[in-house]
């Protein structure tokens, strides 16, 4: 089997790659493999584990027996994202109830992620600049496809009671989209502290904050190699006067156009860069495969529409590529 992973659309394949890369759990409750296409030989006992509402986001925990995930499910009294975790072992009528609220109810959150004891998750939320969701940007006919980027997201670490137990920046603008290390000792993640969509690391505790990359463009949705030592993640880079304007006015009004990101991989204090991908159109979400060898990641390059997404694998020098659904 390729990897342990869950979807964005929350469909779980259950022997795919979570921390625990060595072996396969053996506590989920078995799937049914209806829902696979013939060609996608690399994934079996997909298993549907959120039902209604935007579910989006989702991760393991170390131990491989919980997800985090965010979600706006109005079902659940929701108004936009807010950040919770399940057991991937549980029943399918549980997993229909809702799952247990981690972030404080307030503002919008996004992307969590269990620490290393698995009793608390991290997340960026906007709850200290209002209790209210935040505005979407408006979508004019014809416009641009658009990410807000709040500038009162910060980063914090709750127990799975919700209670915030720590905030782990407090820098002026965005801070989010934080994911820890498999070695457990650091946190990367996507800062506009100095102007720019960059990535920083940090330790558990937030401190020892480091600059990553530096290239002008949105650098963001970062994960760790399994031996810790480099991260994978999507890019945009404006290259003429004119992009590089229109990014910067986008930048300047709190917004990002994701419609153009290509995959990148460093080494965690940011050399050794290197463009992974040049396929055009969106390819987000990389993880390394647990060889630290392959990569696979989202991508509707194959697609008419722009939002036929699919999974693709390369090998960490770009060459390769295969389609997994």
């Amino acid at each position: 089997m390729l990897l342990r992973l869950v979807s964005l659309s929350l469909l779980a394949a259950v022997s795919l790659v979570s921390f625990r890369t060595s072996q396969v759990s053996q506590s989920i409750p078995p799937a049914t493999d209806s829902l696979l296409y013939p060609e996608e030989v690399h994934l079996r006992n997909l298993r549907q584990l959120t039902f209604g509402g935007d579910n989006a986001e989702a991760y393991w925990s170390f131990d491989s027996r919980q997800v985090s995930f965010q979600s706006n499910n109005k079902a659940w009294g929701l108004q936009c994202d807010q950040i919770f975790y399940l057991n991937v072992d549980a029943s399918a009528n549980d997993l229909k109830k809702k799952a247990p609220l981690i972030s404080t109810g307030e503002g919008r959150t996004t992307c969590a992620f269990f620490m290393p004891d698995n009793k608390h998750i991290l997340y960026a939320s906007t709850h200290q600049g209002g209790k209210d969701c935040p505005k979407d940007p408006e979508r004019k006919p014809g416009g641009k496809y658009l990410w807000p980027i709040y500038d009162t997201y910060d980063i914090y670490v709750a127990d799975l009671n919700g209670k915030i137990v720590k905030q782990l920046t407090s820098e002026p603008g965005y801070d989010a989209e934080a994911t820890l290390s498999p070695k457990k000792d650091k946190i990367v993640f996507t800062s506009t502290r100095n102007g720019d969509l960059d990535l920083y690391t940090m330790d558990l505790n937030g401190k020892h904050v480091k600059q990553v990359t530096h290239d002008l463009g949105y650098d963001g949705g970062a994960f760790f190699s399994p031996d810790g030592r480099k991260l994978v993640f999507r890019a945009s880079r404006p290259r003429t006067d004119a992009e590089k304007q229109e990014y910067m006015d986008y930048l300047k009004q709190g917004l990002v156009a994701p419609t153009a990101m290509e995959i990148y991989t460093c080494n965690v204090d940011g050399s050794d860069l290197k463009q992974i991908t040049r396929l055009g159109k969106a390819n987000w979400a990389p993880f390394y495969h647990p060889s630290g060898k392959k990569i696979i990641f989202s991508s509707n390059h194959k697609g008419s529409r722009g939002f036929e997404f699919n999974l693709f694998m390369v090998n960490d020098d770009g060459s390769g590529i295969e389609q997994i659904t």
